[in-house]
């Protein structure tokens, strides 16, 4: 299980200069987003990072212009009610589980998302433990779901579905897939890996997991790890491990500058469409740290795409997060995260929770202790796993209930 260390001081994973409107755009960064009034500063991560900065405090507030140094923010007061100050900046540093710190430069985006490829069609919810179809589904050449049941109508395959003549997945860690994708008039060439299920058959319609790494680490690190321990426990699916672009340190993350990853997911999803046969209506997302923070803002701007998203350590950096469909949940939280506090993390589960018109109570699930909200609606559930005495790391039961949380729908 990857830990920071016991000196790790907190990240500041995610805002820049006022966090980007509902026009999909995301200002340049400045400054250093504080916490409360104050940030931590130095501290050495798990593997070879060191931390300087800080989180943006709960509640969306950030301060103007200040850095974080020497433990208070200088150079600013937090802003109050929300609102959005100007000059804030990702800070750079932060605990990853290999060597990495966090990448500057970039900022969240919101905005509308049209679905990819014709994916989950609407009206009607998936039953409990079943996708969503109904009505208007893309359907091909009798293709089926593997590794769980549709709901109404079967599963809704792809135009790869039945194909003789599949190109190969780039599925060899140093010999990624490439693509091309356009934003704001300029193309960036993005890369990414597949895997695909041993005895990959053609005509059949699988499920999707994108896995997503977290800041100042690689695809090809999570390709090694074995997909975040969750392909072992959920072989029977497509895999697809993106790669994110390196901010001005050099590290990889997913701020989404402009959509830039969402553009850069959706043009994944299309690619896919075209090569293999899945099931549009079972495609999912996980990742850690900033794998998980990209994962809720799949969860934001693409819940019409993704079935269900599952989140290690992670918080939103969509401003005003406002999904406009339900999406299925899994989230954990260390309760001694100082990279990502559980404030951050439970604001974002609460948006969901909020989406999904869950009510207020919760029960006990495996493992414990973990807890699913009541009264979800059907199909949509949401689960909070906050762990007792753990910092920024994987849980070790993360990855075998991730992928249990997938397999049901």
């Amino acid at each position: 299980m990857f830990h920071k260390s016991d000196g790790y001081a907190a990240i500041a994973f995610a805002f820049l200069l006022g966090c980007s409107g509902t026009d999909g755009s995301s200002p340049a960064g400045g400054g250093g987003a504080s916490v409360g009034g104050s940030t931590g500063a130095g501290g050495t991560s798990s593997i070879g990072g060191a931390a300087s900065g800080g989180l943006p405090n709960t509640g969306g507030v950030i301060g103007t212009g200040g850095a974080a140094v020497g433990g208070s923010a200088t150079g600013g007061a937090p802003a109050t009610g929300g609102a959005r100050a100007t000059g804030g900046a990702l800070a750079t540093g932060g605990a990853m589980p290999t060597g990495g710190s966090l990448a500057t430069g970039g900022g969240p985006t919101t905005g509308g998302v049209a679905p990819a490829g014709g994916a989950n069609a609407t009206g009607g919810k998936a039953s409990s433990g079943g996708a969503v179809s109904t009505g208007g589904a893309k359907a091909t050449a009798g293709a089926s779901a593997t590794g769980g049941s549709s709901s109404a109508g079967g599963a809704s395959g792809t135009t790869g579905c039945g194909m003789t003549n599949y190109p190969a997945p780039c599925s060899t860690s140093g010999s990624p897939c490439s693509i091309d994708v356009t934003t704001n008039g300029t193309v960036t060439t993005r890369q990414y890996y597949v895997k695909l299920p041993s005895n990959y058959n053609a005509s059949q319609a699988y499920p999707v997991v994108f896995e997503f790494h977290y800041l100042g680490g690689s695809a090809e690190a999570i390709f090694s790890d074995n997909m975040y321990n969750v392909r072992p426990n959920f072989a029977n699916a497509i895999y697809v491990i993106p790669q994110g672009l390196a901010g001005s340190d050099g590290n990889r993350g997913w701020p989404n500058t402009n959509n830039q990853d969402i553009n850069f997911t959706k043009a994944m999803v299309s690619t896919l469409e075209s090569n293999y046969c899945f099931d549009q209506t079972r495609i999912f997302s996980m990742g850690f740290s900033y794998g998980g923070m990209m994962s809720i803002t799949i969860g934001c701007l693409m819940p019409d795409v993704f079935r269900a998203i599952g989140v290690e350590s992670g918080f939103s950096i969509v401003y005003n997060c406002n999904p406009s469909h339900e999406i299925a949940v899994w989230q954990t939280q260390g309760d001694q995260d100082t990279t990502v506090t559980p404030a951050n993390a439970q604001a974002a589960r609460d948006t969901f929770v909020k989406v999904n018109h869950c009510g207020s109570t919760t029960q006990a699930v495996n493992p414990t202790p973990c807890v699913a909200y009541d009264n979800c609606d059907t199909g949509y559930p949401v689960t909070w796993c906050l762990i007792a005495g753990e910092g920024h790391a994987l849980w070790n039961q993360s990855g075998p209930s991730i992928a249990t949380f997938f397999k049901q729908f």
